[in-house]
């Protein structure tokens, strides 16, 4: 199975010229699953929730018909960044849109960065694993800053992810130090499409440093991009690979825990 990350600049409000490219990276994009950075749509550094409110909108949305049809017509996974909108909430979302449209469903970003707390609602529908049949995959999901958190991968690996999709907006330096740890440990896959380019909106600079990757589920890198470029990275995943966890013949990651000694 191939999968690919798209890294490059949302337009901040733009989202039909930011649309416009994203469909084409889709379309012309040859891969069973295809991952989009955190608020790829829109762009990341609202206001207030008001402003916000302009921009969101749900997994229903006529704003993603166009990838609900290239996922059904091409049979591609495509995982997108989104500002959702739910009743009076919004929440910072990834849509993940499936060949079979009864399989999608959003992720909400569990643990919010920054100023997102003040706009955002925390996720109220917990970590998950979408699993689907007619690839054989086990898809998990985090955001960006749930990387920190080594709960946020454990979990989605103790439900039988096999990779995880991590749109992103990272603008710290340190994220890769730790990203290959997440594979290591849960012994899955692991794609950080992050995003490039800068922001300026409420007087501060946000500069986000790109250098997408995606990990092996020994940690290793299987393909990255550089810090500003826009740009397509690939790899050749084998999600089977990732469903024993020992690692030999006495040893096995996930029944080798004392959990009871953790807390």
């Amino acid at each position: 199975m191939k999968i690919s990350v798209v890294q490059f600049c949302p337009i901040f409000g733009d989202i039909e010229s930011n649309k416009k490219k994203m469909i084409q990276y889709a379309q012309n994009i040859d891969s069973s699953i295809i991952i989009f950075p955190e608020l790829a749509l829109t762009g990341y550094d609202f206001k207030n929730k008001e402003e916000l409110s302009q921009y969101a909108f749900d997994i229903n949305s006529e704003i993603l018909s166009e990838f609900r049809d290239i996922a059904n017509n091409s049979d591609k996974i495509i995982v997108i960044g989104f500002p959702e909108k739910e009743g009076n909430n919004y929440f910072n979302s990834a849509a993940l849109i499936f060949p079979d449209e009864k399989f999608n469903t959003t992720y909400r970003k569990t643990h919010l960065f920054y100023r997102e707390r003040f706009i955002f609602a925390e996720n109220n529908k917990g970590f998950f694993v979408v699993h689907y049949p007619d690839f054989d995959l086990n898809l998990g999901t985090m955001i960006c800053y749930d990387w920190r958190f080594p709960e946020a991968a454990r979990t989605l690996a103790l439900k039988g992810a096999d990779i995880i999709a991590c749109p992103s907006n990272l603008v710290t330096t340190v994220w890769d130090i730790s990203m290959p740890s997440r594979a290591l440990e849960n012994k899955i896959y692991l794609a950080v499409a992050n995003r490039t380019g800068t922001e300026n909106r409420n007087g501060e600079n946000l500069i986000f440093n790109g250098s997408s990757k995606i990990y092996s589920y020994n940690g290793t890198i299987l393909s990255q991009a550089n810090y500003d470029n826009e740009i397509v990275i690939s790899a050749d995943i084998e999600p089977k690979q990732t469903r024993n966890k020992s690692f030999n013949e006495f040893n096995n990651i996930f029944t080798d825990r004392r959990i009871q000694f953790y807390l």
